[in-house]
């Protein structure tokens, strides 16, 4: 009987110390998960985020370092679509002082944006005037979400994350995220101006 209660006591201590983590592992997958489907690392910054201009060429936001940034997810068949005409004048109204509006076209929203990058380009020139640079199409959100908005996210939480064209990102002349603006913010508003007033200081 003595023998056989040994064995099972020797049998539970077995199985109880085989259910004991590995802390050290526990701690390496932690720190490794953050960063499982980022591209950027926390060594990174934004200016190592890259898009294409809209005529094809490379367009690394580094190109922006030291400027004052508006980035908007944009599309052409929207009710936002006439905010174009608004952010045209921010550009014009700041771009002397190192500000730009950047256009990053999306059709992740209703579909919103379904032309080339040649009719994209005509359609914002001939109807808004837009001087401002474009890039070509990206996904805003999803699986493929484009890095910057990964990127955004990580700094503002969810309120970077875009839920309809027009979403506004403001960006410091040091790369620093500053503020995220929902689609009904129009570029004319108050509070987006005050922001990028003191942003170019």
């Amino acid at each position: 009987m003595r023998v056989f209660i040994g064995i099972v006591l020797s049998i539970v201590l077995i199985a109880c110390n085989n259910q004991v983590p590995d802390t050290a592992a526990t701690e390496q997958v932690i720190q490794q998960s953050p960063q499982a489907d980022d591209t950027m690392t926390s060594s990174e910054s934004i200016y190592d985020v890259e898009f294409t201009s809209i005529v094809g060429e490379p367009m690394p936001f580094s190109d922006y370092s030291g400027q004052v940034v508006l980035v908007v997810n944009t599309a052409s068949r929207c009710g936002y679509t006439p905010q174009y005409e608004g952010l045209q004048e921010l550009h014009a109204t700041f771009s002397g002082q190192g500000f730009t509006v950047l256009g990053v076209p999306s059709n992740d929203f209703g579909g919103q944006e379904p032309g080339s990058a040649s009719e994209i380009a005509t359609f914002c020139k001939m109807n808004f005037g837009v001087e401002f640079p474009l890039t070509q199409k990206v996904h805003a959100i999803g699986s493929e979400q484009h890095a910057f908005w990964r990127a955004a996210k990580k700094e503002l939480g969810e309120k970077a994350e875009p839920n309809w064209n027009f979403h506004k990102i403001l960006v410091s002349r040091d790369g620093r995220f500053i503020q995220a603006y929902p689609s009904g913010v129009r570029p004319a508003d108050s509070e987006l101006i005050a922001d990028i007033e003191a942003a170019l200081l």
